[in-house]
């Protein structure tokens, strides 16, 4: 948000990024554009104790159903916990180690400079505006470790696939996960996707009933009302410009 932004010396902004916030200030409570919807999500790592319905999640995954997939595959699966089974699956995740070997690396493009680069700037604004040094090693640590409590969340979509799935698949679950995160958006909902959550793949899988010979655990999507008062929800955003992403070809 434009406030929060000059709230924790973030302010200086573009004029694009202004009328952006513009957007999203309006969205905030609700999204009733599509524009409107993909410009307030964010990822929301402080969330309020406001239980969510079960019939918004209901009619949300019902339209999600819709998302388009290569070959009408549909390879996405998934479940939500919420009250007694999402605590008692968190208690387990923080009594078990990080499993080894990893269910997948999301990492890899770390050795291209630019995609480090970016990973570094996000991590330094998120931390700034908690005002969490960059040597308090401890602080980083206890806020990471929020990760398995999805930060608060009270439901969490944990998401997985059968593992013959291939790369063009995962993209078909990312079009799904996006279709839920901007459905939410419409009903004042915000999210956090988790591919943290896959370092407790088996964990999950095993507290789910799915088997790990079969499917492959992806992410856990953090869902709940976004705390409004903390500023870890609230720093400036960046992207690359669009004429460093995008060619338009043939055009007069």
């Amino acid at each position: 948000m434009l406030e929060a932004g000059a709230k924790y010396g973030l302010a200086n902004l573009s004029p694009l990024t202004v009328a952006f916030n513009r957007t999203i200030k309006r969205a905030m409570n609700k999204a009733t554009t599509t524009t409107e919807a993909v410009m307030s999500r964010r990822s929301i790592r402080s969330f309020s104790d406001r239980p969510v319905p079960l019939e918004i999640l209901q009619q949300v995954m019902e339209t999600a159903r819709w998302t388009p997939s290569g070959c009408n595959f549909q390879p996405w699966e998934g479940a939500i916990l919420t009250g007694e089974p999402l605590r008692q699956l968190q208690e387990k995740m923080r009594n078990t180690p990080p499993q080894n070997p990893q269910e997948y690396s999301w990492s890899d493009p770390e050795v291209l400079p630019e995609c480090k680069a970016r990973l570094q700037q996000v991590g330094a604004d998120m931390y700034a505006a908690m005002n969490i040094e960059r040597g308090d090693k401890a602080a980083r640590g206890d806020f990471m470790a929020q990760n398995i409590a999805s930060f608060g969340a009270p439901a969490v979509l944990m998401v997985y696939f059968p593992r013959v799935m291939g790369p063009p698949q995962w993209s078909d679950v990312g079009m799904w996960l996006q279709t839920i995160m901007l459905l939410l958006r419409e009903q004042g909902l915000d999210t956090c996707p988790q591919e943290f959550l896959s370092m407790y793949a088996k964990l999950i899988k095993d507290f789910l009933g799915v088997s790990d010979e079969s499917h492959i655990f992806f992410c856990g999507i953090a869902i709940g009302y976004r705390d409004e008062e903390d500023p870890v929800n609230g720093f400036d955003r960046k992207r690359e410009p669009l004429e460093s992403k995008i060619q338009f070809l043939g055009f007069q």
